[in-house]
């Protein structure tokens, strides 16, 4: 859940989802719609796509305990070098460099690495640092240290260099150097995409969604109909004879961003369906507010709902 994420955002999730999820079998025993509901909100749905296959895994193939060798470890969805060494380092104490966003930053100021960290040949040479500095005892005591030192003093502004138990050694502190270090992420032109949605609910004010795919953005989420124009999702209302229904409204555009591109939703708004027209099985649903069904949602479909649905509960 840290993983681009602040603690702050994280508690209150980590929380609901440990007291649904205490353990590994609890997490591998539900549907995925389950486990993206309790994600929703959250972002990055994938890591929660993940954690759940992850989790069968670790139970159908390992008998419930998870692998003890690096290899076998990266090898479980969504777990990359640094996750498994920092798992292997805390729970076994096996000896293991980790490379995560702040240890990045505390080895970048420290040793003055020029460049973004993002790039293969920094990124290269800042494991080769992160190997040096890993001690052979008390692995666990360092892991946990250099992590919360980059999170809590090593800060990506206004680092607190005068708390610092390394301070002496660090050569961006000596030259005055830690707002430059690590080096920034080179700017792009952040792409555009632009997509036209159909929110259509009900006389009781249930709204229809439908499953996106497995892959993708918003994998495995619940969302509404998408269209590539406003034009066709007009087009889908006359195909479904929705003509009759009171409040064909369209909505202000709606802007979300993404770690890689900003999206821009237009959305038609579809008031007092028809029974009738209240299809649903497993790939579509009608969302009820007064018995919210226990799915992952986008957060702009949070948004978009409740501007539709004021009490609309998720």
């Amino acid at each position: 859940m840290l993983q681009q994420t602040q603690v702050s955002t994280v508690i209150p999730f980590y929380e609901r989802f440990m007291a649904r999820f205490p353990d590994v079998h609890a997490l591998a025993a539900v549907p995925i719609d389950e486990v993206l509901h309790l994600w929703t909100g959250l972002g990055y749905y994938a890591r929660a796509r993940n954690l759940h296959r992850a989790a069968n895994i670790v139970v159908a193939e390992h008998n419930g305990h998870f692998p003890g060798t690096l290899e076998a470890m990266q090898t479980l969805p969504g777990v990359g070098r640094s996750t498994a060494g920092a798992i292997l380092a805390l729970s076994q104490q096996q000896r293991h460099p980790i490379l995560d966003g702040n240890v990045k930053r505390v080895l970048a100021r420290h040793f003055a690495v020029e460049g973004f960290p993002g790039e293969k040949k920094v990124e290269q040479r800042l494991w080769a640092l992160a190997e040096d500095c890993t001690p052979a005892e008390r692995v666990h005591h360092y892991t946990q240290a250099i992590m919360d030192l980059g999170a809590m003093i090593c800060v990506r502004s206004r680092p607190l260099c005068i708390a610092c138990p390394i301070a002496a050694s660090c050569v961006a502190r000596t030259e005055g150097r830690q707002a430059l270090l690590p080096s920034p992420r080179p700017k792009k032109v952040r792409p555009q995409r632009v997509a036209y949605a159909l929110i259509l609910s009900d006389m009781e004010g249930a709204i229809y969604l439908v499953r996106r795919p497995p892959t993708g953005i918003w994998g495995g989420l619940w969302s509404f109909p998408e269209f590539e124009t406003l034009e066709a999702a007009r087009e889908e209302i006359e195909l479904l004879s929705l003509a009759e229904a009171q409040g064909i409204a369209e909505l202000p555009a709606y802007h979300h961003a993404f770690t890689h591109f900003d999206l821009t939703i237009h959305a038609l708004h579809v008031a007092n369906v028809a029974p009738q027209h209240r299809v649903a099985d497993t790939e579509h649903v009608w969302y009820d507010s007064r018995q919210p069904a226990k799915i992952g949602l986008a957060k702009p479909v949070v948004d978009l709902m409740r501007v539709v649905a004021p009490a609309t509960a998720v």
